[in-house]
């Protein structure tokens, strides 16, 4: 069919009135039909131009005085090879791409079959798939044994020992073989008609919310002194509020003790401290929890006795290790240093190194 299509592109060649050499026309070659050639001539031939046109799909109708042209047209439909349909450069061919397509397919090589052998893992764990997709008796048996001894054990470990037990009537011995089973006589209590009541008494109570409790174990004391001028002084010449006193407590603060060993007096800032007897300062320095503080040494009724003045104003103090203090003497000023959440001053006394309440032995030595 494309070869009738290409010749029936080929227009009509006009022949001339007058007789023409017998060279063969230049379209044979075109159509790759051998023709013979033609005898020598001295005059010229005549030549047709022809214009191809591959808009044109009309098909010409063969002439009748061209014996050739005729012989053309009766001639069966050949097929065409793709190399032999004309091209004329500049124009596309209706068709050529497909014919070009189906040459490259028909001389395309084979496709290449590769064969992959599986790697001996892959066919190690196919051959163990196989193996495992094989029923086994013994295994599903040891299972099921497996299930059923853990449901006995746990039957076993939560269920008492009397529920599998049934009681039977059993006789007991006695008159007539009583049984368990049998129920006697009900039992009955007769109250006298002239017996009277008598009202219960109860112990008396009270009862205290453990706020209370807290309170009363952790809270703040309040206590007052009067001042004194004998011997044996509070470490100020008047009354000044207390904040905490001697025994436990809830920390006031991060590093402070929960059992207060002292008494804190608070009279305010910058408050002058004095001592409560005579005595030999044994230390007095900046450090620790009790930041600036004086340690004193004093013997009173033939006993030991130390007394500690802590937190007091940096630098405040003029005593030094050694010196010799009399009763009254300025200690210090009240400050804040060290574990402190206030100015205050902590007071402590010890008797021979044990560690006493502070307000109440003063209570009882302070007199004019």
């Amino acid at each position: 069919m494309e070869a009738a299509a290409a010749a029936a592109a080929i227009p009509a060649v006009p022949v001339p009135a007058e007789p023409v050499s017998a060279e063969p026309l230049t379209i044979a070659p075109l159509l790759g039909v051998a023709v013979p050639a033609a005898p020598e001539s001295a005059e010229p031939a005549f030549v047709a131009p022809v214009a191809p046109s591959l808009a044109d799909d009309t098909v010409a109708e063969a002439p009748d005085d061209d014996p050739f042209l005729l012989s053309l047209f009766a001639a069966e439909e050949e097929p065409v090879h793709p190399e032999a349909i004309p091209i004329v450069e500049g124009t596309k061919i209706k068709g050529s791409r497909r014919v070009a397509r189906a040459a490259r397919k028909s001389q395309a090589a084979p496709p290449k079959v590769r064969i992959t052998k599986l790697p001996k893992s892959a066919r190690r764990a196919n051959g163990k798939a196989a193996k495992a997709k094989k029923p086994r008796p013994a295994s599903t048996l040891l299972s099921i044994g497996a299930l059923l001894f853990s449901g006995a054990l746990l039957v076993g470990t939560t269920v008492p020992a009397n529920a599998f037990i049934t009681f039977a009537d059993e006789p007991v011995g006695g008159v007539n073989g009583a049984s368990i089973s049998d129920s006697g006589p009900e039992q009955t209590i007769e109250v006298a008609a002239d017996a009277a009541t008598t009202a219960l008494t109860r112990d008396a109570f009270s009862v205290t919310s453990y706020a209370e409790v807290v309170r009363e174990k952790y809270g703040t004391r309040i206590s007052t002194f009067t001042p004194t001028t004998g011997a044996i002084r509070w470490p100020f010449p008047y009354a000044t509020p207390i904040s905490s006193g001697f025994g436990d407590r809830v920390a006031p603060c991060r590093g402070c003790s929960s059992h207060h060993n002292g008494v804190d007096f608070t009279p305010g800032v910058g408050t002058p401290i004095y001592a409560i007897a005579d005595g030999v300062v044994s230390a007095s320095e900046f450090s620790g929890s009790f930041g600036q503080h004086v340690y004193m040494d004093h013997v009173i009724n033939g006993q030991k006795v130390e007394s500690i003045y802590g937190h007091m104003l940096a630098g405040s103090s003029p005593l030094v290790a050694g010196q010799s203090v009399k009763v009254g003497d300025l200690i210090g000023l009240v400050g804040s240093t060290g574990a402190s959440t206030g100015a205050h001053l902590h007071l402590e006394v010890h008797l021979d190194g044990v560690v006493v309440d502070p307000f109440a032995w003063l209570q009882a030595n302070a007199v004019n």
